[in-house]
């Protein structure tokens, strides 16, 4: 179990919240992780359950039909849940896409897609990276083009969370091609919309769990009135958002590198090696001294993070250094975890195996680490 008793940030409503949450994910996550990672895929029926407790769009205001919660019980599920262990893209839909309909959707689309964001009955997805476009996004070549009343979406996307199981993908298109970052807009496409693809559930090394997917856009007609936000921000739009995005990728990140402690510590403690077991050796104490006072250094800062989020303080380089930090130093400490286990680690059925491999990745979306180092850099 994740432990929180010396973290000063959560009071008495966010350990309430947190029972919550591991009563849920106990019931409804726990017991199919296995069959999530083989079919490479969270059933619908599990973004019903999160629907059904409450924990999904937690953020959205009372008025739109959410909870009206801060960020930090965004923060708590999403520990939580890579504590646990799981890839599912909840978080996506919690951390992201749900503060695009928030921040910039119209009142009929707040109306027609909110409610179901909420109760799980709609999944989300947001496709920015293309097979030639990444951290750049402004060199994505998806086009969104007028034609009458409506815009026709030509291009494709790839590696997009939540792929398979999106019923609308806010697609991040360029409007007007010659106008560079001021042509980019967020078009909402539905995904029963003509012209629109899936492609393969892709078939990743790690976070098996996440579906994750190629989108093809093919003369798909949507309606002028699908625009999310004004035409040509959806730029600004997306660097407004990036900060949180990145906060999310940095709070999984502790979750899962505590995993990974906490399973090695355990490992350790049980595994006979000449006459002792392995944590009786000096060089095993050690190496997890040096990884425990890094977690300490990392959940207080991780907090500082989140407190300054919450009041609306958090910098885009700050963030830019919380990613980085954290998810360094995750895969810096499930590695760790992963020798002490010797043999065993590499055995896909040990937790530290998975966490491995579902770690790496990580360190590339929401901006791979060197992209992070260059905008800390112009910050400073």
């Amino acid at each position: 179990m994740l432990s929180t008793h010396a973290r000063k940030f959560y009071k008495e409503e966010h350990n309430m919240f947190r029972d919550t949450v591991r009563k849920v994910f106990d019931k409804e996550m726990v017991p199919h992780l296995d069959k999530h990672e083989e079919e490479g895929i969270v059933g619908r029926e599990a973004w019903k359950a999160m629907g059904d407790a409450g924990l999904l769009g937690m953020t959205v205001p009372e008025e739109m039909g959410g909870l009206g919660l801060d960020f930090s019980f965004n923060a708590i599920f999403s520990e939580e849940l890579a504590y646990m262990g799981s890839s599912a893209g909840f978080t996506l839909q919690n951390d992201i896409t749900a503060d695009y309909f928030v921040q910039y959707g119209t009142q009929d689309q707040i109306e027609k897609y909110v409610p179901g964001i909420i109760s799980g009955d709609i999944v989300t997805a947001i496709a920015m990276t293309e097979p030639g476009a990444g951290s750049d996004l402004q060199g994505v070549r998806t086009t969104a083009i007028k034609d009458g009343n409506e815009y026709v979406l030509n291009g494709s996307k790839t590696y997009i969370t939540n792929g398979q199981n999106a019923d609308v993908i806010i697609v991040v298109a360029k409007t007007d091609p010659s106008l560079g970052a001021k042509g980019i807009s967020l078009i909402l496409v539905d995904a029963d919309t003509e012209g629109f693809e899936r492609g393969r559930n892709l078939d990743k090394v790690g976070q098996h769990s996440a579906d994750t997917s190629e989108l093809f856009f093919n003369d798909a007609r949507v309606p002028m009135t699908n625009i999310l936000g004004e035409e040509g921000m959806g730029f600004v739009y997306l660097m407004t958002q990036l900060p949180q995005e990145r906060l999310s990728i940095a709070v999984s990140a502790m979750g899962m590198a505590q995993r990974g402690f906490d399973e090695a510590v355990k490992f350790v403690k049980d595994r006979p090696a000449f006459g002792k077991t392995v944590f009786d050796f000096q060089n095993t104490r050690f190496t997890l001294a040096d990884l425990q006072s890094k977690l300490q250094v990392g959940w207080a800062h991780l907090d500082w993070c989140i407190e300054r989020h919450v009041e609306g303080k958090l910098t885009n380089s700050e963030a830019s250094v919380c990613k980085l930090w954290h998810t360094e130093m995750a895969c810096e400490i499930i590695d760790a975890a992963l020798q002490l286990h010797g043999g065993a680690g590499y055995m896909n059925e040990y937790p530290i195996a998975r966490m491995w491999r579902d770690a790496r990745v990580m360190r590339i979306y929401g901006g791979t680490s060197e992209i992070m180092k260059e905008l800390i850099g112009r910050s400073i």
